[in-house]
Order: structure tokens, then sequence, then C-alpha cells
């Protein structure tokens, strides 16, 4: 039986596609090869949401969610490079702590350390 056995990638258009990978790759993804990066095996949540929900800008079609370890130093280095970082208390619970930023097109970006184990 065929099934699908991860997300493959992500693909979206940019106003400068060079600059932005640059920027994921010096903030976020710190990638050796250009076009690839190896995630660490876990959870990823695939979730259409409502067309009105006020879960991430209204303006925006997506909102990329990066499983990151280490979230508090992830958001220290951010604030230090200048990027501007938000957390709520409300956000934090059972499904672990998260943070949002947004690239320089302003695509909205959820950080999530998911719970120990």
């Amino acid at each position: 039986m065929a099934r699908i056995t991860g997300i493959g990638g992500l693909f979206f258009r940019a106003r400068d596609p060079k600059a932005l990978s640059d920027w994921y790759d010096r903030h976020l993804l710190k990638r050796a090869d250009p076009f690839n990066w190896q995630q660490d095996a876990g959870p990823t949540v695939f979730a259409p949401f409502n067309a009105d929900s006020t879960y991430f800008a209204a303006d925006r079609q997506y909102m990329l969610n990066l499983r990151v370890e280490g979230l508090d130093d992830l958001i220290a280095e951010l604030s230090a490079a200048g990027i501007a970082v938000e957390t709520r208390a409300e956000w934090d619970g059972d499904y672990g702590k998260f943070a949002r930023i947004h690239d320089p097109e302003g695509n909205p970006i959820e950080l999530w350390q998911p719970p120990p184990a």
C-alpha cells in the first residue's frame, strides 16, 4: 500500500529568493547544502485552519512551524541579531513552548519546542 513518508519540501514565492534563502540559513536552518536540510525524526503537524482563523495573520495563507531544540537559546540568538521575537505565556502548555518571528518578507514562522518525552 502506498503512503506518504514525510514532507519533501516547502516551496513559496519570494521577491528576492537568494537573500531570503540566505536569511533562513543564517538564522534558522544553518544548512551546509543550500538546497537540502536533514531534519531530526519527530512529529510534523499538517493542519489546515479555518479561513477566518486568528492564529496567524489573515493576509497570509500559511505559517511555517519549525521544531526547535533549545528554544530559549534560539530566541536569544535571534534577538541579538535584531529579529523581533514574540512569546506569550498562553501559547506554552501541554504541547510545548512556542515563539513567533517573521522573515524579511513578512512570512510568519512559529518556533516550537515540543514537551520532553
